[in-house]
């Protein structure tokens, strides 16, 4: 349950960046609240997925799959596009992820 809880905390705080994106420095309403809600979302879905899994793996997921998530919705969205160095270190940051939950033995106390 934990790692789905992750994925909601992860949905979340992407759709609350784009949405942050879309807000105009909180200039517009309708985008300005659902960045509200989708933060507020986000972070109470982490809380419960700390009860489980230790913060620097949880949050170690979170980061590399949000970034590549919100990467992909910059170029969908607002045409945001990456260069070369910037795809290599998201690959990078995916890697670690995917190292630290196939090799990782740390557990939530």
């Amino acid at each position: 349950m934990s790692y789905l809880y992750l994925a909601i905390a992860i949905v979340s705080e992407v759709i609350g960046t784009s949405a942050l994106k879309a807000s105009e420095e909180f200039t517009r309403l309708v985008p300005s609240l659902i960045t509200l809600i989708a933060f507020a979302s986000a972070f109470y879905f982490l809380s419960l997925t700390l009860r489980t899994i230790p913060v620097g793996i949880a949050y170690a997921i979170w980061s590399g799959v949000g970034i590549v998530l919100i990467s992909l919705i910059a170029l969908v969205l607002f045409g945001q596009k990456l260069d070369t160095p910037a795809v290599i270190g998201m690959g990078l940051i995916v890697a670690g992820v995917v190292v630290i939950n196939v090799f990782s033995k740390a557990v939530a106390h």
